[in-house]
């Protein structure tokens, strides 16, 4: 595994900046890459040192009763997370990401989107228009060539495909923008399930299949 995420979206992960998709994607490379997760553990350590190398302010005589009384009002609290039952293909599904498939991910809403490529959206929200996605491709299918209408973050959950950057493996992310434009390809030793967060929908590129972009949505 060799495509890990740059340090500016770790940065946003670790200070809670990064939108809710976003976060889910990282928080799931970061179970997959070890590479990933060694990094992040430096930029914690950074964070820490910076932290204790900063003058200590005095708090409000009643702030530590304030934060009782937040406490006692569930203020700040996050929603119980229901038990997951196992899902299917769950040694491909890390734990960040099973809890949005809590039925199994061959029960998910998944829909054709060409022959050999299917998507199934996450019921997670995002700022602007950040949207997360399963995808999953055919032995050797192609997503049509195109490029992108906003920054898209594809992490490989099983199997694997290609572009012209490279090869992409599980644990492996591939980060897109408008500057880019790829047709990935997923190899032949099986199918490639990915999961996806773009900002917006791509658009295509090839001479016949550009005429189809007043009708894409994603």
């Amino acid at each position: 595994m060799t495509h890990a995420i740059a340090d500016e979206f770790l940065l946003d992960h670790a200070s809670g900046a990064a939108s809710a998709p976003v976060s889910l994607l990282i928080a799931t490379h970061l179970a997959l890459n070890p590479a990933a997760r060694r990094s992040y553990r430096q930029l914690e350590s950074l964070g820490g040192a910076m932290l204790n190398a900063i003058d200590p302010i005095a708090a409000e005589p009643d702030a530590l009763a304030k934060l009782f009384a937040r406490i006692d009002r569930g203020e700040g609290m996050a929603p119980e997370r229901q038990p997951v039952p196992p899902v299917t293909h769950a040694q491909c599904i890390p734990a960040p990401l099973s809890g949005y498939m809590a039925d199994g991910i061959d029960r998910l809403a998944w829909r054709q989107l060409a022959r050999g490529i299917e998507e199934a959206q996450l019921a997670i929200e995002g700022k602007h228009r950040d949207r997360a996605m399963l995808l999953r491709i055919a032995p050797g299918r192609a997503i049509p060539r195109h490029i992108h209408r906003g920054v898209e973050m594809t992490l490989v959950l099983e199997g694997a495909f290609s572009d012209s950057r490279g090869l992409y493996a599980r644990g492996d992310l591939c980060i897109a923008d408008q500057t880019i434009e790829h047709e990935p390809v997923a190899e032949q030793a099986g199918d490639c399930l990915c999961l996806v967060v773009s900002e917006g929908p791509v658009r295509l590129t090839g001479p016949f299949m550009r005429m189809l972009n007043p009708f894409l949505t994603r």
